[in-house]
């Protein structure tokens, strides 16, 4: 009896000790009453719906929030303080992750957008600003430290949203429509509606239909990057109407000059990885591709599908590059007049900022019809490859001859 006493009394007294050593130890001055951090005991009745979404995760059972946002902010009067999550911060514990991020087109979304000339003519809230419009999506870039605002810089949190940060939402197909869909790059409309989407609805589960992971993301690597590039551009092109065509085009987008020299924008094309500028590069990404799809069909149907969509695009580029011509006769022939702060005109990069009304409609060409009839190939969905794509391409080309031959006439009249 006398040493359970004795053995209950050192028990009492270390428990005293160690509560003491909680109260004030350095370590632990910020957690209160049942282990939680100061962070989750305030946030909980701030923002409880946060929290709730981050203790339902992997990383709340093992981290703190000030583990990506840092410790300095502590009240309600040094919100500025809090820190905001870069690659960096996620590869503290995700580096191989970040590594292949960081090697693909993502990474580069910011840059990409920064580098599109229309978007200094923007208002800020619609165009590059710091919540709506364009850098909504573009945000999953990395971005210059001075630009950081709201936004964290490259943002996992596009694919493993806040706060949960779930693998299995990233995984999931939906978790890319967001930025994936609409006016120029309706990939998930395309893919949902093929054969391999209505198949992924039926059998979500069973792993028969790829995903958009499955094919740009094998093996869960990130560095998501497609063979064509955002404007199914590359050089060199072996075949040489196809490459007269493409010189016109990047004349059109102001990469090259009248004189098909480079400009400075084939650096910012560079920088962004929005063209394949090389064989290599090209080559890289078709094989993977194709390794992708023979995990389900033979490499012969594989490299015969993608080589037919090489030709659609081939096709397009012919009524596009003749659409191009045509309004460049205009300017030529000054028809039409380059519009002030315009370097290059036409000048696709302006997008909608286009002048006249038969611009415009090479506009549409270019970021809508064209894109369609090419991105609708390579995701297995003819109807959108043709009639959305291909005939509004030749529509688009039709219009766009009847306006010239009409404004030929009245400048005679003139």
């Amino acid at each position: 009896m006398a040493m359970a006493r004795q053995i209950a009394s050192w028990l009492s007294v270390m428990a005293a000790v160690t509560l003491v050593a909680l109260i004030f130890s350095p370590v632990n001055a910020a957690q209160t009453q049942g282990g939680k951090s100061a962070c989750i005991t305030c946030h909980e009745k701030v923002t409880p719906g946060i929290v709730k979404q981050f203790l339902s995760g992997k990383m709340g059972k093992t981290m703190d929030c000030s583990s990506c946002h840092g410790k300095e902010h502590m009240s309600a009067n040094d919100v500025a303080k809090v820190k905001l999550p870069t690659p960096d911060t996620c590869a503290t514990c995700h580096a191989e992750r970040v590594k292949e991020y960081r090697e693909g087109k993502h990474a580069l979304a910011w840059t990409a957008m920064k580098a599109m000339p229309m978007i200094t003519h923007q208002p800020m809230a619609v165009g590059g600003g710091d919540l709506k419009g364009c850098s909504a999506c573009h945000k999953v870039g990395e971005k210059a430290a001075s630009e950081l605002k709201r936004y964290g810089s490259g943002a996992c949190d596009s694919c493993h949203t806040r706060h949960s940060f779930s693998r299995a939402e990233a995984k999931d197909p939906r978790a890319c429509r967001t930025c994936h869909m609409g006016f120029d790059h309706p990939q998930w409309e395309m893919w949902q509606t093929s054969k391999h989407g209505s198949i992924w609805e039926i059998e979500p589960t069973t792993g028969r239909a790829p995903t958009c992971q499955n094919c740009h993301m094998p093996d869960g690597k990130h560095d998501v990057i497609t063979s064509w590039g955002f404007l199914a551009l590359r050089l060199p092109e072996d075949d040489k109407q196809w490459m007269e065509n493409r010189v016109t085009i990047l004349k059109a987008i102001g990469v090259l000059d009248e004189a098909g020299k480079p400009t400075e924008r084939l650096d910012a094309i560079k920088a962004a990885k929005v063209a394949r500028l090389d064989k290599a590069s090209f080559d890289k990404a078709r094989a993977k591709m194709i390794d992708a799809c023979t995990q389900c069909h033979s490499r012969s149907y594989a490299e015969t599908n993608l080589n037919a969509g090489d030709e659609v695009i081939r096709e397009v580029d012919q009524v596009f590059a003749d659409s191009i011509r045509t309004v460049k006769g205009l300017y030529d022939d000054g028809i039409l007049v380059k519009p002030k702060g315009w370097k290059y005109a036409p000048d696709l990069l302006q997008f909608y900022e286009a002048q006249s009304a038969v611009e415009q409609e090479l506009y549409l060409i270019f970021l809508e019809y064209r894109q369609r009839a090419f991105q609708g190939a390579f995701h297995m969905n003819p109807d959108y490859m043709h009639w959305y794509g291909w005939a509004k391409v030749k529509e688009a080309a039709a219009r766009i001859q009847e306006d010239a031959r009409r404004m030929r006439q009245e400048h005679k009249k003139m």
